[in-house]
Protein backbone atom coordinates (compact mmCIF):
# COMPACT_ATOMS: atom_id res chain seq x y z
CA UNK A 1 0.00 0.00 0.00
CA UNK A 2 3.06 2.15 0.26
CA UNK A 3 2.92 3.35 -3.19
CA UNK A 4 -0.71 5.20 -3.09
CA UNK A 5 -1.32 6.72 -6.67
CA UNK A 6 -1.49 10.38 -6.79
CA UNK A 7 -4.99 11.35 -8.17
CA UNK A 8 -6.93 14.92 -8.51
CA UNK A 9 -9.10 16.16 -5.77
CA UNK A 10 -12.26 13.43 -6.56
CA UNK A 11 -12.39 10.74 -4.76
CA UNK A 12 -10.82 7.23 -5.68
CA UNK A 13 -13.09 4.71 -7.11
CA UNK A 14 -13.28 2.64 -4.03
CA UNK A 15 -14.35 5.53 -1.97
CA UNK A 16 -10.49 5.98 -0.35
CA UNK A 17 -9.67 10.03 0.32
CA UNK A 18 -7.22 11.06 -3.08
CA UNK A 19 -3.44 11.77 -2.24
CA UNK A 20 -4.17 15.49 -2.40
CA UNK A 21 -6.41 15.16 0.37
CA UNK A 22 -4.33 12.82 2.33
CA UNK A 23 -1.41 15.07 1.77
CA UNK A 24 -3.11 18.09 3.03
CA UNK A 25 -4.24 16.30 6.26
CA UNK A 26 -0.74 15.42 6.49
CA UNK A 27 0.45 19.19 5.90
CA UNK A 28 -1.85 20.11 8.34
CA UNK A 29 -2.01 18.01 11.45
CA UNK A 30 1.62 16.03 11.57
CA UNK A 31 3.88 18.44 9.73
CA UNK A 32 3.23 21.78 10.74
CA UNK A 33 3.60 21.26 14.60
CA UNK A 34 5.80 21.87 17.42
CA UNK A 35 9.29 19.05 17.06
CA UNK A 36 8.28 17.42 20.62
CA UNK A 37 5.08 17.01 19.68
CA UNK A 38 6.97 14.21 17.02
CA UNK A 39 9.16 12.78 19.69
CA UNK A 40 7.12 9.56 20.03
CA UNK A 41 4.96 7.14 18.42
CA UNK A 42 1.89 7.81 21.30
CA UNK A 43 1.78 11.89 19.91
CA UNK A 44 2.34 11.26 16.51
CA UNK A 45 -0.88 8.64 16.68
CA UNK A 46 -3.00 11.38 18.41
CA UNK A 47 -2.02 13.75 15.69
CA UNK A 48 -3.42 11.32 13.59
CA UNK A 49 -6.48 10.53 15.61
CA UNK A 50 -6.95 14.51 15.31
CA UNK A 51 -7.07 14.46 11.43
CA UNK A 52 -9.12 11.06 11.46
CA UNK A 53 -11.41 13.44 12.96
CA UNK A 54 -11.41 16.17 10.60
CA UNK A 55 -11.99 13.84 7.43
CA UNK A 56 -14.77 12.09 9.15
CA UNK A 57 -16.66 15.49 10.25
CA UNK A 58 -15.59 17.37 7.44
CA UNK A 59 -14.43 15.81 4.46
CA UNK A 60 -16.67 12.73 4.35
CA UNK A 61 -19.98 15.05 5.74
CA UNK A 62 -19.22 17.20 2.79
CA UNK A 63 -18.45 14.01 -0.22
CA UNK A 64 -20.68 11.93 0.69
CA UNK A 65 -18.91 9.36 -2.04
CA UNK A 66 -15.76 9.07 0.46
CA UNK A 67 -15.41 6.35 2.61
CA UNK A 68 -15.93 6.53 6.56
CA UNK A 69 -12.86 5.05 8.12
CA UNK A 70 -11.96 3.45 11.09
CA UNK A 71 -9.25 5.06 12.98
CA UNK A 72 -6.46 2.00 12.31
CA UNK A 73 -7.41 2.25 8.80
CA UNK A 74 -7.12 5.76 7.87
CA UNK A 75 -3.75 5.60 10.35
CA UNK A 76 -2.49 2.88 7.97
CA UNK A 77 -3.34 5.06 4.92
CA UNK A 78 -1.68 8.13 6.67
CA UNK A 79 1.35 6.01 7.55
CA UNK A 80 1.71 5.15 3.52
CA UNK A 81 1.05 8.44 2.46
CA UNK A 82 3.00 10.61 4.78
CA UNK A 83 7.05 11.25 4.05
CA UNK A 84 7.75 11.04 7.60
CA UNK A 85 5.66 8.26 8.67
CA UNK A 86 6.42 6.42 5.19
CA UNK A 87 9.25 4.65 7.06
CA UNK A 88 7.83 3.56 9.57
CA UNK A 89 4.83 1.25 7.99
CA UNK A 90 6.89 -2.43 8.43
CA UNK A 91 5.83 -1.51 12.10
CA UNK A 92 2.47 0.22 11.67
CA UNK A 93 0.74 -2.62 13.60
CA UNK A 94 2.84 -2.56 16.87
CA UNK A 95 2.78 0.87 16.81
CA UNK A 96 -1.27 0.85 17.22
CA UNK A 97 -1.71 -1.50 19.22
CA UNK A 98 1.13 0.44 21.66
CA UNK A 99 -1.20 3.49 20.99
CA UNK A 100 -4.32 2.02 21.99
CA UNK A 101 -2.73 0.48 25.49
CA UNK A 102 -1.33 3.93 25.43
CA UNK A 103 -4.57 5.82 25.43
CA UNK A 104 -6.39 3.90 28.13
CA UNK A 105 -3.70 5.26 30.22
CA UNK A 106 -4.09 8.75 30.01
CA UNK A 107 -6.04 10.38 32.91
CA UNK A 108 -9.63 11.24 32.01
CA UNK A 109 -11.58 13.92 33.67
CA UNK A 110 -15.52 15.52 33.61
CA UNK A 111 -18.13 16.41 36.00
CA UNK A 112 -21.07 14.90 37.40
CA UNK A 113 -24.03 17.25 36.65
CA UNK A 114 -27.00 17.22 39.17
CA UNK A 115 -30.22 19.27 39.43
CA UNK A 116 -31.05 21.58 41.84
CA UNK A 117 -32.74 18.58 43.62
CA UNK A 118 -30.11 16.20 43.91
CA UNK A 119 -32.62 13.62 41.76
CA UNK A 120 -31.58 13.90 38.48
CA UNK A 121 -27.79 13.79 36.71
CA UNK A 122 -26.92 14.28 33.26
CA UNK A 123 -25.53 11.36 31.50
CA UNK A 124 -24.19 11.60 27.66
CA UNK A 125 -24.73 8.64 25.13
CA UNK A 126 -22.05 8.47 22.68
CA UNK A 127 -21.94 8.56 19.20
CA UNK A 128 -21.92 4.32 17.88
CA UNK A 129 -22.65 3.00 21.34
CA UNK A 130 -25.29 2.48 23.27
CA UNK A 131 -24.17 2.64 26.93
CA UNK A 132 -24.46 5.74 29.05
CA UNK A 133 -21.51 7.98 31.05
CA UNK A 134 -20.37 11.44 32.76
CA UNK A 135 -19.39 13.69 30.06
CA UNK A 136 -16.17 13.43 30.62
CA UNK A 137 -12.97 13.36 28.22
CA UNK A 138 -8.93 12.67 28.36
CA UNK A 139 -6.46 15.39 29.27
CA UNK A 140 -3.86 16.94 26.66
CA UNK A 141 -0.37 16.95 27.74
CA UNK A 142 -0.01 19.64 30.73
CA UNK A 143 -3.45 20.03 31.35
CA UNK A 144 -4.63 20.60 34.91
CA UNK A 145 -7.40 18.33 36.14
CA UNK A 146 -9.97 20.97 36.35
CA UNK A 147 -9.63 22.24 32.98
CA UNK A 148 -9.81 19.34 31.15
CA UNK A 149 -12.95 18.77 32.77
CA UNK A 150 -13.98 22.10 32.15
CA UNK A 151 -13.02 21.88 28.14
CA UNK A 152 -14.92 18.11 27.49
CA UNK A 153 -18.20 18.86 29.05
CA UNK A 154 -18.42 22.18 27.51
CA UNK A 155 -17.17 20.06 24.18
CA UNK A 156 -19.80 17.26 24.74
CA UNK A 157 -22.47 19.30 26.44
CA UNK A 158 -22.41 22.87 25.23
CA UNK A 159 -22.44 23.57 28.92
CA UNK A 160 -19.65 25.90 30.89
CA UNK A 161 -19.65 24.50 34.60
CA UNK A 162 -16.39 27.02 35.71
CA UNK A 163 -18.83 29.32 37.45
CA UNK A 164 -20.14 26.43 39.47
CA UNK A 165 -16.44 24.41 39.82
CA UNK A 166 -15.33 23.41 43.27
CA UNK A 167 -11.69 22.07 42.76
CA UNK A 168 -12.34 20.03 46.01
CA UNK A 169 -15.63 18.06 45.16
CA UNK A 170 -14.78 15.71 43.37
CA UNK A 171 -14.89 11.86 42.97
CA UNK A 172 -12.44 9.54 42.13
CA UNK A 173 -11.04 5.82 40.53
CA UNK A 174 -8.83 4.24 38.98
CA UNK A 175 -9.35 1.45 36.34
CA UNK A 176 -6.19 -0.52 35.62
CA UNK A 177 -3.60 2.06 34.69
CA UNK A 178 -5.96 4.77 34.26
CA UNK A 179 -7.49 7.74 36.70
CA UNK A 180 -10.70 9.14 36.14
CA UNK A 181 -11.82 12.56 38.05
CA UNK A 182 -15.02 13.35 38.06
CA UNK A 183 -15.96 16.99 39.66
CA UNK A 184 -19.29 17.35 41.14
CA UNK A 185 -21.73 20.49 39.87
CA UNK A 186 -24.80 20.45 41.91
CA UNK A 187 -27.71 22.61 41.46
CA UNK A 188 -27.94 23.01 37.95
CA UNK A 189 -31.52 24.12 36.86
CA UNK A 190 -33.09 21.63 34.69
CA UNK A 191 -34.03 23.56 31.88
CA UNK A 192 -30.69 24.31 30.77
CA UNK A 193 -29.84 24.33 27.29
CA UNK A 194 -27.33 21.19 26.44
CA UNK A 195 -26.39 20.64 22.95
CA UNK A 196 -22.70 19.00 22.12
CA UNK A 197 -20.31 21.63 20.04
CA UNK A 198 -18.58 18.47 18.66
CA UNK A 199 -19.92 16.58 15.61
CA UNK A 200 -20.46 12.72 15.69
CA UNK A 201 -19.33 11.92 19.40
CA UNK A 202 -22.47 12.56 21.53
CA UNK A 203 -25.68 10.85 20.28
CA UNK A 204 -27.96 11.82 23.00
CA UNK A 205 -27.88 14.13 25.94
CA UNK A 206 -30.25 13.44 29.00
CA UNK A 207 -31.29 14.23 32.46
CA UNK A 208 -31.47 11.04 34.54
CA UNK A 209 -33.06 9.90 37.50
CA UNK A 210 -30.24 9.36 39.96
CA UNK A 211 -33.15 5.70 41.46
CA UNK A 212 -33.20 4.59 37.94
CA UNK A 213 -29.37 3.86 38.02
CA UNK A 214 -29.72 1.41 41.13
CA UNK A 215 -28.60 -1.92 39.40
CA UNK A 216 -31.09 -4.05 38.28
CA UNK A 217 -30.04 -7.03 40.18
CA UNK A 218 -26.96 -8.08 42.39
CA UNK A 219 -25.60 -10.28 39.11
CA UNK A 220 -26.00 -6.96 36.51
CA UNK A 221 -24.74 -3.98 38.32
CA UNK A 222 -23.55 -2.25 35.45
CA UNK A 223 -27.31 -2.02 34.15
CA UNK A 224 -29.76 0.25 35.86
CA UNK A 225 -33.51 -0.88 36.73
CA UNK A 226 -34.86 0.88 33.55
CA UNK A 227 -32.36 -1.25 31.40
CA UNK A 228 -29.62 1.76 30.56
CA UNK A 229 -26.40 0.78 30.17
CA UNK A 230 -24.44 1.97 33.32
CA UNK A 231 -20.62 0.82 32.61
CA UNK A 232 -19.04 3.90 33.39
CA UNK A 233 -21.14 5.50 35.67
CA UNK A 234 -22.17 2.76 37.91
CA UNK A 235 -18.71 2.56 39.39
CA UNK A 236 -18.99 5.88 41.02
CA UNK A 237 -22.78 5.69 42.24
CA UNK A 238 -21.72 4.92 45.62
CA UNK A 239 -19.14 7.72 46.51
CA UNK A 240 -21.90 9.78 44.85
CA UNK A 241 -24.45 8.53 47.02
CA UNK A 242 -22.50 9.49 50.36
CA UNK A 243 -21.91 12.96 49.08
CA UNK A 244 -26.01 13.40 48.13
CA UNK A 245 -26.47 12.12 51.58
CA UNK A 246 -24.40 14.65 53.13
CA UNK A 247 -25.22 18.02 51.17
CA UNK A 248 -28.85 19.86 51.14
CA UNK A 249 -30.24 20.31 47.89
CA UNK A 250 -31.05 24.02 46.92
CA UNK A 251 -34.93 22.86 46.03
CA UNK A 252 -37.16 20.25 47.56
CA UNK A 253 -38.54 17.19 45.39
CA UNK A 254 -40.56 18.19 42.61
CA UNK A 255 -43.73 16.39 42.57
CA UNK A 256 -44.83 17.38 38.95
CA UNK A 257 -41.39 15.80 37.83
CA UNK A 258 -42.05 12.65 35.37
CA UNK A 259 -41.31 9.48 36.33
CA UNK A 260 -38.73 8.16 33.90
CA UNK A 261 -35.53 10.12 32.26
CA UNK A 262 -35.50 13.40 30.43
CA UNK A 263 -34.01 13.52 26.87
CA UNK A 264 -32.65 17.54 26.43
CA UNK A 265 -30.57 16.74 23.22
CA UNK A 266 -30.66 14.03 20.23
CA UNK A 267 -29.24 13.56 17.47
CA UNK A 268 -30.48 13.71 14.23
CA UNK A 269 -29.02 10.78 12.68
CA UNK A 270 -26.56 8.24 14.50
CA UNK A 271 -25.43 5.11 14.66
CA UNK A 272 -27.81 4.29 17.21
CA UNK A 273 -30.80 4.57 15.45
CA UNK A 274 -34.48 5.50 16.61
CA UNK A 275 -34.01 3.46 19.59
CA UNK A 276 -34.96 5.36 22.64
CA UNK A 277 -32.47 4.54 25.91
CA UNK A 278 -34.78 7.34 27.94
CA UNK A 279 -37.15 3.91 29.56
CA UNK A 280 -39.97 4.48 31.66
CA UNK A 281 -39.73 3.24 35.60
CA UNK A 282 -40.81 0.35 36.41
CA UNK A 283 -42.61 2.17 39.50
CA UNK A 284 -46.63 2.48 38.87
CA UNK A 285 -47.17 5.07 41.88
CA UNK A 286 -47.91 8.42 40.97
CA UNK A 287 -44.65 10.86 41.42
CA UNK A 288 -46.10 12.19 44.52
CA UNK A 289 -46.45 9.00 45.98
CA UNK A 290 -42.43 8.60 45.18
CA UNK A 291 -40.86 11.35 46.71
CA UNK A 292 -43.73 12.01 49.36
CA UNK A 293 -42.08 14.05 52.32
CA UNK A 294 -41.41 10.47 54.23
CA UNK A 295 -38.84 9.88 51.91
CA UNK A 296 -37.19 12.85 51.34
CA UNK A 297 -35.39 13.94 48.17
CA UNK A 298 -33.93 10.84 46.89
CA UNK A 299 -34.14 8.88 49.59
CA UNK A 300 -34.54 5.99 48.10
CA UNK A 301 -31.73 6.22 46.31
CA UNK A 302 -29.40 7.46 48.95
CA UNK A 303 -30.47 3.95 50.68
CA UNK A 304 -28.86 1.39 48.46
CA UNK A 305 -25.37 0.13 48.52
CA UNK A 306 -23.14 -1.58 45.65
CA UNK A 307 -21.51 -4.62 45.35
CA UNK A 308 -17.86 -2.54 44.57
CA UNK A 309 -15.95 -5.78 43.97
CA UNK A 310 -18.64 -6.66 40.77
CA UNK A 311 -18.89 -3.32 39.77
CA UNK A 312 -14.93 -3.61 38.76
CA UNK A 313 -15.36 -6.77 37.59
CA UNK A 314 -17.68 -5.63 35.36
CA UNK A 315 -15.53 -2.40 33.98
CA UNK A 316 -13.42 -5.19 33.64
CA UNK A 317 -14.99 -6.79 31.41
CA UNK A 318 -16.26 -4.45 29.05
CA UNK A 319 -13.23 -3.28 28.23
CA UNK A 320 -11.42 -6.60 27.57
CA UNK A 321 -14.72 -6.97 24.83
Amino acid sequence: MSGLPRSSGAPMKNGLPPQELLDDLCSRFVLNVPKEDLQSFERILFLVEYAHWFYEDNSVEKNPSLKSLSLKEFTSLMFNSCDVLRPHVAHIDDIFKDFTSYKVRVPVTGAIILDETYERCLLVKGWKGTSWSFPRGKKNKDEEDHKCAVREVLEETGFDFSKLLNKEEYIEMIFGQQRVRLYIVAGVKDDTAFAPLTKKEISEIAWQRLEDLQPANDDVISRGITGLKLYMVAPFLASLNAWISAHQPPVASKPDMPLRGISVWKAKNSSTGSSSAIAETHSSKPVADAHSSDTGPGRSFRNFRFDTAKVFQAIETAFST
